[in-house]
């Protein structure tokens, strides 16, 4: 045997023994369910969440036992990204067995809404989920709120630097301090503290029961928008509930490195302000300080404002004022643009009767997407801010003298990044992965004979992991339909080049092994 078919081997045994302990995790999970439902729905849930958990920790035990002789290491990033697919992969699979053994979806069906789960995309083959056991109901909410930190926290948190490459390899940056596992820690605990607060908010301000306010939270913060009416937040018709589920939106859309900015402002600003009053500091040196905070200097923020603010205002006066009146519209407005940017897919009325300006509208806010290292997904606004600027730069550099050249830095969370030929790059590989998937699926899509703006509303929803339909996604689709989206919305999740090059390599490793 070679040395690097040795080296090789060696490797995926780190992948397995990753793979095996986060499997084994998840059944710990849906073992949790599986009594849940036993307490609220009875023997047959029970059993259809006992027999796949106890399937899913034999699955990762199996993982266990290959990679037995081999010694905790870190992971490089080719690792990572192989052991990243495979949890994933492993993930949506053995969570869509809930769904097959208590015979609500078929095969194709609970792959797609287990897929639509993990990815926080919250399109759904139940037609009416109000008659769905609670049991079902939670499940599909804690598939997406966990998906939403992705796994790759949790594993920081417990392997600590062993799992520093799967951080990576999910997309993350978002190193809060310079201890990957207490950045992992702040951000897990930033995730779970909103968890408690929209639940209190929806339970005491918004009048709903505890599961509709637990499960909402779930899935606002994972903007992911799974719910347990039929008609989504309309629903409610209540402006509180909708005004909660807002704030809890932006928050899950909002990139955890901007959470801990504004942690540290807050902290920063009542220390600057004793200070100020034992005459440490003047009220000039005061305002100085809180102008430098990195928070303040994020342009994230700014810009998820700044866009919500145009193109809600667009919808309500292109597309909602006629439809609904001036109230009823600024609310809806603002609600599906919200739910659009942030990649959530709360809803507060159908769009069957919407104009193709309005449909436009809703779009293009789910092909933007919402922060980076948030639970958003689509193109980020931020690598849209860095696109902005460069075309800015180019128009400057028209001006300028000849062989000029620009610098431009940009805060995210609390530092300062410079933006060089790797984060251009970055900008350039994630817009053009993103339009190739969203127009082959548009192209599938149209094949059967759906119409242009529908098709091109529906893809965008998928892509950017939104869970907004015109109606194309249901039980009802063709399955070439529904395989189409389920492809799309992986991609999607884990930005497309996670998957692209964890396929290249087993290919390529498999036929190194099995070369003679």
């Amino acid at each position: 045997m070679s040395s690097y078919r040795e080296f090789l081997i060696l490797r995926y045994k780190a992948i397995f023994r990753n793979v095996g302990n986060i499997t084994i995790g998840l059944s710990l999970l849906i073992l949790a369910i599986s009594f849940f439902a036993l307490i609220n729905d009875g023997n047959k849930l029970f059993f259809s969440f006992f027999i796949p958990a106890i399937l899913t920790f034999l699955t990762g035990l199996f993982f266990r036992i290959i990679s037995r002789g081999e010694r905790k290491k870190e992971l490089s990033i080719h690792d990572a990204t192989v052991t990243v697919f495979l949890v994933w992969s492993l993930a949506i699979f053995l969570s869509s067995l809930p769904f097959i053994f208590a015979n609500y979806l078929n095969f194709t069906q609970a792959i797609f809404e287990s897929t639509s789960g993990w990815t926080g995309t919250g399109l759904s083959m139940f037609l009416d989920v109000e008659i769905l056991p609670k049991s079902i109901l939670l499940w599909r909410s804690v598939t997406q709120y966990v998906g939403g930190a992705g796994f790759a926290i949790i594993t920081v948190i417990i392997a600590g630097s062993v799992g520093a490459g799967i951080y990576q390899a999910e997309g993350r940056s978002d190193n809060l301090v310079p201890n990957l596992r207490e950045s992992a820690k702040i951000i897990l605990r930033i995730y779970i503290i909103w968890a408690i607060i929209g639940t209190i908010l929806l339970m005491t301000i918004g009048k709903l029961p505890f599961f509709d306010s637990f499960n909402h939270t779930l899935t606002a913060l994972a903007t992911g928008g799974f719910s347990t009416k039929n008609l989504s937040i309309g629903a409610y018709n209540s402006l509180s509930v909708e005004i909660i589920i807002m704030i809890l939106m932006i928050m899950g859309a909002t990139g955890f490195g901007i959470h801990y900015a504004a942690i540290l402002m807050v902290k920063n600003f009542f220390r600057y302000r004793k200070e100020l009053k034992k005459g440490v500091l003047t009220k000039l040196e005061f305002k100085e300080k809180i102008r430098s905070e990195p928070f303040l200097k994020n342009p994230e923020p700014r810009l998820m404002f700044v866009i919500l603010l145009i193109f809600s205002t667009l919808l309500f006066l292109f597309s909602l004022l006629q439809m609904y009146g001036i109230k009823e519209g600024i609310i809806n407005s603002i609600f599906q643009s919200i739910s659009s940017l942030t990649g959530t897919g709360f809803s507060t009325v159908s769009f069957i009767n919407w104009n193709s300006f309005g449909l436009l509208i809703l779009t293009l806010l789910m092909i933007f997407g919402g922060m980076m290292d948030s639970t958003s997904s689509g193109l980020k606004l931020y690598r849209i801010y860095i696109a902005f600027e460069l075309v800015l730069n180019q128009i400057k550099s028209f001006f300028k003298p000849s062989g000029t050249t620009f610098y431009l830095e940009v805060y995210k969370g609390i530092s300062r990044k410079k933006i060089d030929v790797d984060a251009i790059k970055n900008v350039i590989v994630v817009f053009t992965a993103y339009f190739v998937t969203y127009f082959v699926g548009v192209f599938v899509l149209l094949g059967y004979g759906y119409s242009l703006p529908n098709v091109l509303f529906e893809l965008a929803s998928t892509v950017s992991n939104v869970g907004l339909s015109v109606g194309i996604t249901g039980p009802q689709a063709p399955l070439g339909v529904l395989w189409t989206e389920i492809i799309v919305m992986y991609l999607g999740r884990l930005e497309f080049f996670v998957i692209i090059n964890s396929c290249i390599k087993i290919i390529r490793d498999l036929r190194e092994v099995t070369t003679f």
